[in-house]
């Protein structure tokens, strides 16, 4: 492989913003067929080096960048992604870009609709062709099987689960003819450990036959299963290149994050005998994807309680039913209080709170700086940050006291930002979802729920935001309950873990108990 001619070169390619460097000469090859891992700490720079290559309008409009992209020996500039497309690179981006209110099949070819003529657009022009929906149904089952996904192609993607939109993006970019380079950002963050392996699978399958992949994860045993070379980042530069085959996890993340990381030292306390602080009984929840039918739980002050299970058995429907993001039933009471279901102002004025797992969806203003972001919801639900004026006749932003705030958080979640005003958009996926961390620290509640908060983080933010979780709980007595696909990650944090299956609480075990027993009650079938 390595004798002939590569598909990609990257040379001394660098990228300033706004007078930030976060890339500094970095060089890279990827040759037909190859699986690339590239990884690195959030921030390190992997996204702004795949929005390069992928022609990513915001690269040319913060001034472009330095160095030479060269595809099969020719040197390229996209101006758009468009072009890159068309050059044969696709990429699945780490936030979703499918069109909701369309079905999975109109979102893969969206734009390359095959179109069947009529006597009318015989006459009238192409404008009035129809589109050959049979042909369309063909073709978007082809690229769905080429991943070797089951999804269905009519479902609307609005009512589909996180995973399958993420097959929905991947199968998009295999319908196209011309793909000869595929960039994967983050894809298997919002999928179950099966749907991961089966993605791996398509991998290796668009290997087989020459299509080259660039891998992004945090997973980093993923990238050992399947990649032929790791490419490490740190801070912009890349400081690592080596075959998958001569490194392991442990060395891959301390080139990473350039110390050693305790990767899930497991320190349990016993779980607390306190009152019950949350009962939910009889709950059911209508969300997309996700089966809530009769869910009973208690819940002690104090604690940190985990919900886990499988995609689709019902742990992110528990916290976005009680919280009334989706239709719900049954009961919850909190506090010694009945908290009405489908209100979701009653939840937030009786001091709950909820980092979601769709950070941009629900979690943040993109568009508004840090401070608006963290000290927002505080303000106008539970009036901090306010001064009262003319004898509290009315109220006003305390600008002081929102920076404050915001830097207290940025500093103890380490949020990789250029100052407090810097627009959410613009961080990177990692420090987004810390962001989403500290707004509902700022609240200050009496109950959270986290669900998923390590998605898409690396392993060094990873073990932060799980040690900021820890700290909250023990420090400020506030009870948590996280929702999180990663079992480890479970058992690194909480006092007792939940295992949802089938709709339904199968079994609740300290967090101490070993793993195995934590999955016999994931595949266990409740009656």
């Amino acid at each position: 492989m390595s004798n002939q001619a590569p598909l990609l070169e990257l040379k001394n390619i660098r990228k300033d913003f706004y007078g930030n460097q976060v890339l500094t000469d970095i060089n890279l090859t990827v040759h037909e067929g190859e699986v690339v891992g590239l990884v690195g700490e959030n921030g390190a720079g992997k996204s702004t080096l795949m929005k390069i290559l992928f022609g990513m309008t915001e690269i040319r409009e913060t001034g472009g960048y330095g160095g030479d992209v060269i595809l099969e020996g020719r040197k390229v500039s996209f101006n758009s992604p468009f072009d890159a497309l068309e050059a044969g690179i696709g990429m699945v981006h780490q936030e979703f870009s499918l069109i909701p209110g369309f079905t999975a099949t109109e979102n893969i070819l969206l734009n390359r609709e095959p179109q069947k003529k009529s006597v009318v657009s015989e006459v009238f022009g192409e404008r009035l062709n129809t589109l050959d929906r049979r042909e369309m149904k063909q073709r978007s089952e082809a690229a769905i099987e080429k991943m070797g996904v089951k999804i269905d192609g009519e479902m609307v993607i609005a009512d589909m689960p996180v995973g399958h939109k993420q097959f929905t993006e991947i199968a998009r970019e295999l319908s196209k003819e011309q793909l000869k380079l595929l960039i994967l950002d983050e894809p298997t963050a919002v999928l179950t450990e099966q749907e991961a392996d089966a993605l791996l699978a398509s991998i290796r399958g668009m290997s087989a036959r020459g299509i080259a992949v660039i891998f992004i994860t945090h997973r980093l045993q993923e990238i050992l299963n399947v990649c032929g070379k790791v490419v490490v980042m740190r801070d912009g530069v890349l400081v690592q290149d080596v075959p998958a085959a001569e490194t392991n996890v442990t060395e891959i993340t301390r080139w990473m994050v350039g110390r050693s990381v305790n990767q899930g030292a497991v320190s349990h306390r016993e779980p607390p005998e306190t009152r019950t602080i949350m009962a939910i009984r009889k709950l059911w929840v209508d969300m997309p994807g996700e089966t809530v039918r009769n869910v009973n739980l208690d819940v002690r002050e104090g604690e940190i309680l985990g919900i886990g299970g499988l995609a689709g058995q019902g742990k992110l429907g528990i916290p976005n039913g009680v919280m009334g993001l989706y239709p719900a039933g049954g009961s919850v009471e909190f506090d010694g209080k009945n908290i009405p279901l489908n209100q979701p102002r009653q939840c937030l004025d009786s001091q709950l709170a909820f980092v979601s797992e769709d950070r941009r969806g629900v979690g943040l203003l993109l568009d508004e700086s840090l401070e608006w972001n963290i000290a927002f919801p505080a303000m106008q639900i539970h009036d901090k940050f306010l001064k009262p004026l003319l004898g509290g006749l009315i109220k006003w932003r305390d600008d002081r006291a929102v920076g404050e705030v915001t830097r207290k958080y940025i500093d103890d979640l380490q949020i990789k930002c250029t100052s407090s005003r810097q627009k959410a958009k613009q961080l990177s996926g990692g420090n987004q979802q810390k962001v989403c961390l500290a707004k509902a620290f700022a609240l200050e509640p009496k109950f959270l729920f986290v669900s998923e908060p390590t998605r898409g983080i690396d392993v060094g933010a990873k073990a932060l935001v799980l040690e900021a979780l820890k700290k909250f709980n023990r420090e400020s007595g506030i009870t948590i309950v996280m929702i999180s696909s990663e079992l480890e990650e479970l058992r690194q944090v909480c006092d007792r873990i939940a295992i949802v299956s089938g709709g339904r609480i199968a079994g609740i075990l300290p967090a101490s108990q070993p793993s195995e027993e934590f999955g016999a009650l994931m595949v266990s079938s409740v009656v």
